[in-house]
């Protein structure tokens, strides 16, 4: 039991124990991380956080500057360059030509070529190409042609009499900014051939057929009898607007 002059003395502090004071003056100084502790969580998270926004504002700022026009445009440093060796072009001959062309057909045609050996399987030597040619067949009369007293006029000089070369076909023009291939099939012989041995004149079978086709057609299609026609309607308007009454034009067989 404790004793009566003990209860009215005054209690003692703890030892070692900070007292108000102690404890104000220790919350003013500002204390670091202790040596070896780990950094504070979210240091590197925010640091990155700011070097993505600097290059996003620095893109931003780029592209309006851009847009003004103060730069100039961005070019990829690994486009696709043409580079142009042709040779100029070289004058051969120059041909006068008196041709009246009166008429003009447009034909498209479908080429089906296969090429193949017999005995040999199709997958191993074979090669089939579908072609679209289109292409224009000219049907002219050659006024050069025209032979000495093949106009003859009337004694009233009313009435004149023209004597004409029959109309013929031109050559047939293949365009070629028309025509494709529509579908090509190879062998396995004919594909290796190719990158050993490439052929830059493989096509040239396939746009001669077209050619053929399409002259046969222009034939058969009644060309130049609207040449003979068409040619026949400008001379009278020709002759009628000189003051002829009456003319008459004739073809020669050719």
């Amino acid at each position: 039991m404790a004793r009566d002059g003990d209860i009215n003395e005054p209690t003692k502090e703890f030892p070692g124990y900070p007292t108000g004071e102690a404890l104000k003056e220790r919350s003013a100084v500002t204390t670091g991380p202790e040596p070896g502790a780990p950094p504070p969580a979210g240091g590197p998270a925010r640091g990155l956080l700011w070097v993505l926004g600097a290059a996003a504002l620095a893109v931003v700022v780029l592209l309006g500057v851009q847009a003004t026009g103060l730069l100039p445009d961005f070019r990829n440093p690994f486009a696709k360059e043409q580079t142009d060796r042709s040779q100029p072009p070289l004058l051969k001959s120059i041909q006068d030509l008196s041709r009246y062309v009166a008429a003009e057909g447009n034909f498209q045609v479908v080429v089906d070529l296969q090429n193949d050996r017999r005995n040999v399987p199709d997958w191993l030597l074979s090669q089939r190409t579908l072609f679209v040619g289109a292409g224009s067949v000219e049907a002219y009369v050659d006024f050069a042609k025209i032979s000495e007293g093949a106009v003859v006029e009337s004694a009233d000089g009313k009435s004149v009499e023209i004597r004409l070369p029959a109309p013929q076909l031109g050559k047939t023009n293949l365009d070629l900014e028309k025509s494709y291939v529509f579908a090509e099939e190879r062998g396995l012989l004919n594909r290796v051939g190719e990158l050993v041995k490439g052929d830059p004149n493989r096509q040239q079978q396939v746009y001669q057929l077209a050619e053929e086709r399409i002259t046969t057609a222009a034939r058969d299609s009644g060309l130049t009898q609207r040449a003979e026609e068409n040619t026949r309607k400008m001379l009278e308007g020709l002759l009628r607007s000189l003051g002829y009454e009456k003319v008459t034009v004739t073809y020669t067989a050719p």
